[in-house]
């Protein structure tokens, strides 16, 4: 294992609540809500006005449905997500009493009393279908989530990332979730160098969804703290493809190592929690925080028994400031600043 004694000082460790280990998420007290009678009959009424009136995703906002029960709920949720554990899954909604457009309407309307929706692809979609979409390898549409592959340690681009679960696999599909705040200590401690690194810019290369994006790389780091606020991302998938690139210079031994150490760790029962998140589950995240990643599985002959989740991308009122080498990413890095999501193609 390649390490230095005394290599340059290190921030932290952070001791927040975002900094669980294991299990013990499953004991915070913000990481398992239950929708109760009245929370649901907040989103029947609303979604009734909504039909009637024909309103558009767009014309769907927190001020106009207020959800005088389920709201403050959400917005304590919103909170916590940034100042609490960073992980949060809603129990349930009854998914097989709704249409597939009612419940993009109910999911949309949940996710706004979070943040705002950015666009997830340079066609400017806000609600994303994670399902497998039969995509063969090299398409320049496919996507991890739009296969039945199991997915590695990642974030994606946003605050915080929401799922309604719709119908779940045969087998399989199970999550995975670690706190990347935990893993940053416990890197931290135990390989001092290899954490700098961490810290230091990878490239990335521009996805390949990502057409409205001119720059064909950027830079930044997995690990950051910008005015004392942590904040980790990762997407390992994009620094290999960049890495493999010959416009760029190799990527270092000590690199890869990191990331290699970082994945093991994020693998082990010690910070990693894995649960199955069941029709009508809703599991909202801080990209932030936390990596999650996803197990391959076995899906449906049937088209409506196939597995499906609604996903949304949010940019958060109450977000923390990043460090300036995620603009290229993210646009704006002020706190609570509109931010993240793909560019449209012009």
């Amino acid at each position: 294992m390649s390490d230095s004694p005394n290599p340059d000082p290190l921030p932290g460790p952070f001791q927040i609540p975002a900094a669980w280990k294991g299990a013990e998420l499953f004991q915070s007290p913000d990481w398992s809500i239950n929708l109760k009678q009245q929370h649901l009959q907040d989103l029947q009424e609303a979604l009734q006005e909504i039909s009637t009136k024909e309103l558009s995703l767009e014309q769907i906002t927190a001020d106009r449905f207020p959800l005088p029960h389920l709201g403050p709920e959400l917005k304590q949720i919103q909170s916590q997500l940034e100042q609490g554990s960073g992980a949060c899954q809603l129990k349930r909604i009854p998914v097989e009493e709704y249409s597939p457009q009612e419940l993009e309407l109910l999911f949309w309307l949940i996710s706004v009393h979070l943040g705002t929706p950015v666009s997830q692809s340079a066609t400017g979609e806000k609600l994303f279908h994670v399902r497998d979409e039969g995509y063969q390898v090299g398409q320049a549409q496919a996507r991890g989530p739009n296969t039945r592959k199991r997915l590695s340690f990642h974030t994606d681009r946003c605050d915080v990332i929401g799922f309604l679960c719709i119908q779940q696999a045969i087998s399989g599909g199970d999550n995975q979730l670690v706190s990347s705040v935990a893993l940053f200590n416990a890197m931290r401690d135990r390989w001092p160098l290899l954490t700098q690194v961490l810290m230091q810019p990878f490239y990335y290369l521009r996805h390949n969804v990502d057409q409205g994006n001119a720059k064909p790389f950027c830079q930044q780091p997995v690990f950051s703290v910008q005015d004392g606020h942590f904040a980790g991302s990762f997407l390992r998938v994009l620094i290999e493809r960049a890495y493999a690139s010959p416009d760029l210079p190799e990527m270092t031994p000590l690199q890869k190592e990191a990331m290699d150490q970082l994945e093991a760790l994020a693998e082990s029962q010690e910070f990693s929690v894995t649960f199955r998140q069941e029709p009508g589950d809703l599991l909202f995240l801080n990209n932030w925080v936390t990596f999650h990643r996803r197990d391959d599985f076995e899906d449906s002959e049937e088209a409506s028994l196939k597995r499906h989740l609604l996903r949304a991308w949010l940019s958060v009122p109450n977000s923390r400031p990043l460090a300036p080498l995620f603009a290229d990413n993210y646009g704006n890095t002020a706190a609570g600043a509109i931010r993240g999501g793909m560019q449209p193609a012009r």
